[in-house]
């Protein structure tokens, strides 16, 4: 019997050990070398000196970093929510419909999610531009004359939101429609013989038995939403005057453009306890909502 658990615990460690590898050298490696250059005032490569939590006394005095912050927060607003409840609708709606439909309509909504984000913003930059994009006609209906959103500090973070949900959505709709195919249609069956509309349906039957999944969603949105990047880089660059700087626009400036590799790697470091705190905070609260 010892034999057998020693062999068997061998055979785990030889499957799991590719794995423990790959995080250790990409991942714990790279966080422990970031927290550990955060208390120095190294360059981007090289070796600095250790100056304590100078780099992270300096956060709160950064008006940069204060307004990167926010926006994180105001981008947070703009698609956590929305993009749950969005992928939402358009689940139940596919769900609706069957055979060669309901294919052609789950690749309709999912292709924009492999496309690469320089496509994305490429696309959108065309249809968004001020003299030639097919989208002006809906902003100036909206606003009165035609917008360059992405220059313009009130449209641009509502824009690169609208941006992101229309590209990362298909994820999220293929979640909530695996959620529903999970769902017994006995559950259904039984509701309507009880006379239960297709409201009291879905909030008695579907809307329960789909927290978990929308629990799962919220939370890899909060993720994702807090890591926001590519999308401002591309499009407004932070611009203009900084009401689309990120904190990982703030990191990416202080390491590659400026050479603080110290600095940096404290807004980084800050940025990631707040996705941890954040996230669990988000997804414990979730269980309590689930079990009350």
């Amino acid at each position: 019997m010892i034999e057998n658990r020693r062999k068997k615990s061998l055979i785990a460690l030889t499957m799991v050990s590719p794995f423990i590898l790959v995080f250790a050298t990409f991942f714990f490696y790279p966080m422990v070398e970031m927290v550990r250059i955060s208390f120095t005032d190294s360059p981007l490569i090289g070796q600095g000196n250790f100056v304590g939590f100078a780099n992270y006394a300096k956060l709160f005095s950064d008006r940069l970093f204060v307004t990167s912050l926010k926006n994180n927060g105001y981008f947070l607003l703009l698609t956590v929510i929305p993009t749950t409840v969005i992928a939402l609708l358009i689940a139940l709606a596919v769900g609706r419909l069957s055979g060669l439909k309901q294919t052609l309509a789950m690749c309709l909504f999912f292709v924009p999610y492999i496309l690469p984000v320089s496509v994305v913003t490429e696309i959108w930059a065309w249809m968004l531009d001020l003299q030639f994009g097919i989208l002006q006609p809906v902003i100036s209906l909206l606003a009165g004359k035609p917008v360059a959103v992405f220059k313009n500090p009130y449209w641009v973070m509502p824009m690169v939101a609208v941006v992101t949900i229309w590209w990362t959505n298909g994820f999220n709709v293929l979640l909530f429609i695996a959620g529903l195919r999970n769902i017994p249609t006995e559950l259904y069956e039984a509701a309507s013989l009880d006379g239960a509309t297709r409201w009291q349906s879905f909030w008695r039957v579907t809307w329960p038995l789909l927290w978990p999944v929308t629990t799962l969603v919220l939370t890899l949105q909060l993720i994702l939403q807090l890591k926001i990047f590519d999308q401002i880089y591309l499009l407004s660059g932070g611009g203009p005057f900084n009401s689309s700087f990120v904190l990982l626009l703030q990191v990416y400036r202080e390491a590659f453009q400026l050479n603080n590799g110290g600095y940096a790697s404290a807004v980084a470091t800050v940025l990631f306890l707040l996705i941890v705190i954040v996230s669990v905070l988000q997804f414990q609260l979730l269980r309590i909502r689930r079990a009350s």
